[in-house]
């Protein structure tokens, strides 16, 4: 039980900034023609802000199965990659259900908070995350309820918030390291080129922004490679 309040206690901050970012989520799903229920279910199964954000806008227009799947495994592939190294990390009590959960709630806020222990157990990780999907259903729940009741200027409005949280994941990095930010550019001129240029423009938009983000990070690992050796002891 300690360990579960320890958990739910390191959850608080996550949970009140998921609270804020999936009200968003809901208006901008009501905006879409999404039914408020389903929105909830969304977020309640889910628990991924882009890739949530990139279904509902693929959701709506029909026949577009393909490009849901390309931009899914495109935006969420990354939490793969963060379950394998937190396996690392967790203890032996982590084993066949718990490790679903471990997958279920993997978040790149959660993963930061749980990579800080030097050994996760099942009851911290399952704290830690309590208050994140609680706060990102209840505020899905929110915003999609009184998405139902503001005016249409408000909500095209406010759905542009949630563009706000991108920005806040790649603002501080980019700041501190300037092939980070050559990166990001990089992706956004592809990105603009997909919309702009009258070949392209038809292409859908989660196939270019999944193509964007991987012609980006190719460009990275081509012309800034990371040097283990320098990380290593820099780390140590």
């Amino acid at each position: 039980m300690k360990l579960y309040l320890k958990g739910l206690r390191a959850g608080v901050p996550i949970g009140l900034g998921y609270l804020s970012v999936s009200f968003t989520f809901g208006i901008m799903a009501i905006s879409l023609g999404i039914k408020w229920w389903e929105a909830v279910i969304i977020s309640a199964l889910t628990l991924t802000s882009a890739g949530q954000l990139a279904a509902v806008t693929i959701m709506v227009n029909p026949a577009q199965y393909i490009t849901m799947l390309i931009s899914q495994l495109t935006i969420n592939v990354r939490y793969s990659f963060m379950s394998v190294s937190l396996s690392q990390k967790v203890s032996k009590k982590f084993s066949g259900i718990k490790r679903w959960l471990l997958g279920f709630f993997m978040t790149d806020e959660i993963f930061a908070v749980a990579s800080q222990e030097s050994c996760v157990e099942p009851m911290f990780f399952l704290g830690l995350s309590t208050l994140p999907w609680i706060g990102w259903t209840l505020g899905t729940l929110f915003g999609s309820l009184i998405g139902n009741v503001l005016p249409p200027i408000i909500m095209a409005s406010l759905c542009i918030a949630i563009y706000g949280m991108f920005l806040a994941i790649i603002i501080p990095p980019a700041k501190k390291s300037k092939p980070i930010l050559i990166v990001i550019c990089v992706a956004a001129l592809l990105h603009c080129g997909f919309y702009y240029l009258p070949i392209f423009r038809d292409i859908p938009s989660g196939i270019s922004i999944s193509i964007s983000a991987i012609l980006a990070a190719i460009f990275g690992a081509l012309y800034f490679p990371v040097n283990k050796s320098k990380e290593v002891n820099e780390n140590e």
